[in-house]
């Protein structure tokens, strides 16, 4: 036991000696939380820039516009004589779509025929899309709504059932654990752990690819493996702290997980990562290829996480083995815990899951350890 505490101790001063893996272990943490939050603050979409074509110019018309501009999805930003000057924003990416109200708009609502309006949306743009679409829509249906009630009680309909014959059935819609519907609150909890993930992979795969020095002494696969897992803990601790408890609170996202159980999910988590950036080191062998290794991986791991796409809608074959990287499994539970107040029973299959990662990556980094230990001596 003290032979392994002197290897970690031995190991943790490396951290610090070593410039390029206290960048990796100790830096690039606050340059990471420092940065990549800022283009989420918003949290979601607002005031999306539409232009109005309205050929009707009645006082329906001109009211309808006002509505739409008055709600949080989409702003007005201009008002033209036709389509095509109007597409000519949208191409020149000036504007984001167009609404065009049609003649004979009011005539038509005030005869009970259907008023329909034309929204033309760019939908490369998948997020701006939906905010279009779901501003106009809405207000479409709540202002239809309301003439079709004003019509009823014109003709001596009771007020109470002309509003209840015009929405039969209103929804009532609560978010749960996102109550903003904020893009921040969905993502950088999942970010947060992958960030770490590669962070700690590279840190790791550099602290054993680089020389220990001429003063090391010769240890076992074994004493190494678990001493440099023993180094890196305390650091990423502190980390996990900063990043799962402290950053979620300093941005605003809801956090209903106690403390303890964010970091007792997390401790296999670690060590997973750990056991794993050794394993890559041994293959591997060089500071400079580990690098270029990881970060051509990054892309792909950020995929298969799960979150930036449903994994219900990843092909199997490419689903099953990301559970084979500790932060799948990590991202499933820590976001169960930290935002939706999961139990220890209900991540319990999640934790598990990691333990064996960690068991499984160590102790097939002690082998490679001890097989290029055994292969030097030859």
């Amino acid at each position: 036991m003290r032979e392994l505490l002197a290897i970690a101790w031995g190991e943790l001063g490396r951290i610090f000696r070593l410039r390029p893996v206290f960048s990796v272990l100790v830096l690039a943490p606050l340059i990471y939380a420092a940065f990549y939050p800022q283009p989420y603050l918003n949290e979601a979409l607002r005031d999306v820039p539409l232009a109005v074509v309205d050929q009707d110019g009645t006082v329906a018309s001109r009211e309808f516009v006002r509505r739409v501009d008055a709600s949080s999805d989409v702003a007005v930003a201009a008002v033209l004589p036709d389509l095509a000057a109007a597409e000519r924003e949208v191409l020149a990416r000036q504007l984001d779509g167009v609404l065009l109200i049609p003649r004979n708009f009011e005539r038509d609502l005030l005869h009970g025929r259907a008023a329909p309006v034309a929204l033309y949306a760019d939908a490369s743009y998948l997020l701006l899309y939906q905010r279009l679409a779901g501003g106009v829509t809405g207000v479409a249906r709540a202002f239809g709504a309301e003439v079709e009630a004003g019509r009823l009680v014109a003709t001596g309909v009771d007020p109470g059932v002309a509003a209840a014959a015009t929405d039969p059935l209103p929804l009532t819609a609560v978010a749960l654990f996102n109550p903003q519907g904020g893009y921040a609150t969905y993502l950088l909890p999942a970010a947060f752990v992958l960030i770490l993930q590669q962070i700690l992979l590279i840190g790791t795969g550099l602290l054993c690819t680089l020389p220990r020095g001429q003063d090391a002494v010769a240890v076992g696969p074994a004493a190494l493996v678990l001493g440099r897992l023993l180094a890196v803990l305390p650091l990423q601790c502190l980390a996990l702290c900063f990043y799962l408890v402290a950053m979620p609170w300093f941005l605003g996202i809801p956090r209903l997980g106690p403390v303890w159980l964010i970091l007792f999910t997390a401790l296999p988590f670690v060590l997973a990562v750990a056991g794993l950036g050794q394993v890559i080191a041994a293959l591997f062998r060089k500071p400079l290829t580990v690098q270029l290794v990881m970060a051509a991986m990054g892309l792909p791991f950020f995929f298969m996480a799960g979150f930036a796409w449903p994994p219900e809608a990843i092909p199997e074959f490419v689903r099953l083995p990301g559970h084979l990287l500790p932060s799948s499994t990590a991202i499933e539970a820590l976001v169960a815990v930290a935002q939706m107040g999961a139990s220890p029973a209900d991540i319990g299959r999640h934790v598990a899951l990691l333990w064996g990662l960690a068991l499984g990556y160590g102790l097939l980094a002690m082998l490679l350890t001890a097989w290029r230990g055994t292969k030097h001596q030859r």
